[in-house]
């Protein structure tokens, strides 16, 4: 009975499956023979094309809302192959070089391909990248010789623009051929010109209605409106290249995408980038199109730095200054080795309880704003001023490193807080002579960091050995990339790795010029002034960061808080690091710019030999008993260390609310 049963269903179902099948291949019959004209012809009829909207970037704010990198309402004049004739297409676009031109605005102009006082054609000698490209197989194919007029009669012939006047076949071939680069198509609108002001966009509009396929419309412009503060953290955005092109198409980028090149644009790509919306156009056979659906933009988010704009223009000034004291000081000594060499310096500030950079300033600077317009001038500059020396520029420490030396020999037991070495001015090792800025015969380890004498510490790392000291700098950051968001500098940290890597000998005699902050060890503002929270915050060393967070485009809800990270520990005894504190606090009251400091400051500075003036470096933190900012300032070829002390007292009255003018 059971199985007779279970037989019954099973043809009851198999019964259901046949007739559905039956019913399906009926329809597919239907559809694909007797029907099928019909839906040829609907096929023929209507095709749809998806266009894309620019996605709107997220800005980018200092930690109390001051604006870096905010957008604003621009206009641009787009051409849409959808609703575009190919025959009128160059008849259009000589109208719309015209009217650009009349009113003084700029149409996207590639071409490397010019016409001369004679009225001949001639190439842009200054971009011979793109004059390769133009010739090259992938475009014009031609001889890499050929010249541009050989070149201008090929594009004419491509673009059948042979009946217009010599310039304006070339701006006619330089957009035609801007369109094939960028992949003009009826999903890919061509953008004519960008960054209109709202009386141009009116004028534009007004004389182009009724022009098929001509469409001005707003868009987002990026815009730096503190252009000249932190530019190099800040950084720019710029068209995707070919290259990041092939690393990024997967995240859903196009070939005229704009991407972030450099600092926070490009190391919070990912938040700040919003996701495009689209336009859905449905074309009937007879080429009408009409948009039958969008969806929108969705904004990226808006990023704010733990960077306070006041502190850092307080630092970049303070540079300056610093630079020009330096140049200063060399015409009244008349010797151009103290300081007349001095053309940049950086500062770094730490918040010590987070390891937040409160300000990371350069100079010389430039400007956001003109970045692009001034880019050959600033890449030509022998000032460097496109380099971020607070986080990429790497030099001798000199003396700033003592407080190191003395951690980790303390730490070690190669010398206690009462060993005495006698300094006779000189330090001899393995045929090398050491030279002590003073005689300071018998010296105690404070009293050697408030002198700052060489032979006490010269003679300290020799008993302590590089490995060690070498352990206890990466532990404070110092040859070790430090975190930080954005792109950095590790240093060099010396010793046999480094030389091996060098190939040269590495012998233990080095160690005591690399105890005095010489010899191959190099670090940036940035790993100093991680260095010198460190020191602050008890041996502790948290992660260098520059975002606070990050909040949702236009609107207060936060998606991301920052919050402190340790990374490592120094591993020295509170008992040896309160001895190391006391000798910087001292060092820092003998100061002449600091000995009536209204501020307990421990700190302690640095004058680097080199090719050229020192370098004159300071690290410190204040106050004293309860840490809040740590300060690492390098003035290159400053000579004296005064002007980096003058620079950090600056930036500290900036902090701490003093009238500087009250100050002796």
């Amino acid at each position: 009975m059971e199985r007779t049963v279970k037989k019954w269903r099973y043809a009851l179902v198999l019964t259901l499956v046949l007739a559905a099948m039956a019913v399906f291949s009926a329809r597919l019959i239907r559809w694909q023979i007797f029907q099928s004209d019909y839906y040829n012809d609907i096929a023929l009829t209507s095709t749809e094309y998806n266009v894309s909207t620019d996605a709107i970037r997220g800005e980018i704010y200092d930690v109390n809302g001051v604006p870096l990198a905010v957008n604003k309402t621009g206009y641009r004049v787009l051409i849409n192959k959808i609703f575009m004739p190919d025959e009128e297409l160059n008849a259009t676009v000589v109208k719309l070089v015209a009217l650009l031109e009349s009113c003084g605005c700029k149409w996207i102009d590639e071409l490397p391909i010019i016409v001369d006082a004679n009225g001949e054609y001639a190439f842009d000698e200054e971009r011979s990248s793109e004059i390769a490209d133009l010739k090259s197989k992938d475009n014009l194919n031609m001889n890499p010789y050929a010249s541009a007029e050989e070149c201008m009669i090929k594009l004419t012939e491509r673009y059948e623009c042979e009946r217009y006047p010599v310039e304006m076949q070339r701006k006619i071939a330089s957009v035609r051929y801007r369109m094939e680069r960028t992949g003009y198509s009826k999903t890919q609108p061509y953008v004519f010109a960008k960054e209109l002001d709202e009386d141009s966009m009116m004028v534009i509009s007004e004389r182009m209605t009724g022009t098929k396929g001509v469409t001005v419309e707003a868009m987002a412009v990026r815009t730096y409106c503190n252009g000249d503060l932190a530019p190099h953290l800040v950084g720019v955005t710029g068209l995707i290249s070919a290259q990041e092109y092939e690393e990024y198409r997967e995240k859903g980028y196009g070939y005229t995408d704009y991407i972030g090149k450099s600092g926070v644009e490009a190391a919070f790509e990912d938040q700040l980038r919003g996701t495009a919306g689209s336009l859905t156009y449905e074309e009937d056979d007879q080429g009408r199109a009409e948009l039958v659906s969008a969806e929108k933009t969705v904004p990226g988010n808006s990023v704010y730095l733990t960077i306070d704009a006041k502190l850092q223009r307080t630092a970049e000034n303070a540079l300056k200054e610093a630079v020009l004291q330096a140049n200063e000081y060399a015409k009244e000594c008349g010797d151009p080795q103290m300081g007349a060499d001095c053309v940049g310096a950086a500062a770094v500030v730490l918040r010590v309880k987070d390891f937040s950079v409160m300000c990371a300033a350069n100079y010389p600077n430039y400007d956001l704003s003109t970045f692009y317009e001034d880019y050959e001038t600033l890449v030509s500059d022998k000032t460097l001023p496109l380099f971020d020396r607070a986080f990429m520029g790497a030099l001798a420490p000199g003396s700033t490193y003592k407080p190191l030396v003395a951690c980790a020999a303390l730490q070690e037991k190669k010398i206690s807080a009462h060993t005495s070495i006698h300094c006779d001015g000189v330090y001899t090792t393995g045929g090398q002579r050491l030279w002590c800025m003073g005689f300071h015969g018998q010296q105690d380890l404070e009293h050697a960091l408030m002198n700052s004498c060489n032979v006490f510490f010269a003679e300290t790392g020799r008993l302590l050995g590089i490995d060690l000291l070498d352990r206890y700098a990466k532990r404070c950051g110092l040859g070790v990339k430090t975190g930080v968001e954005v792109q950095e500098s590790a240093g060099t940290l010396a010793g046999p790795d480094l030389s091996e890597q060098m190939g040269s000998q590495w012998y233990e005699s080095f160690v005591s010029p690399a105890a005095i902050g010489q010899s191959d060890n190099q670090f940036t503002p940035l790993q100093l002034a991680v260095y010198a929270a460190t020191l602050a915050n008890n041996g502790v060393r948290l992660k260098a960061h520059i975002a606070d967070r990050v909040v949702k485009y236009a609107s207060d809800e936060v998606l991301m808080q920052s919050e402190s990270e340790i990374v490592d520990e120094l591993g020295v005894s509170p008992q040896y690091l309160k001895t190391v504190q006391s000798g910087m606090l001292l060092a820092a009251s003998h100061y002449t710019l600091l000995e009536d400091y209204p501020v307990k400051v421990a700190g302690k500075t640095g004058t680097a030999e080199n090719n050229g003036s020192d370098h004159a470096n300071f690290i410190c933190y204040a106050p004293f008993d309860h840490p809040q900012i740590a300060v690492a300032v390098m003035v290159e070829h400053g000579a004296k260390s005064a002007v980096a002390i003058g620079a950090a007292k600056k930036i500290m009255d900036a902090y701490f609310g003093l009238d500087t003018e009250k100050q002796p």
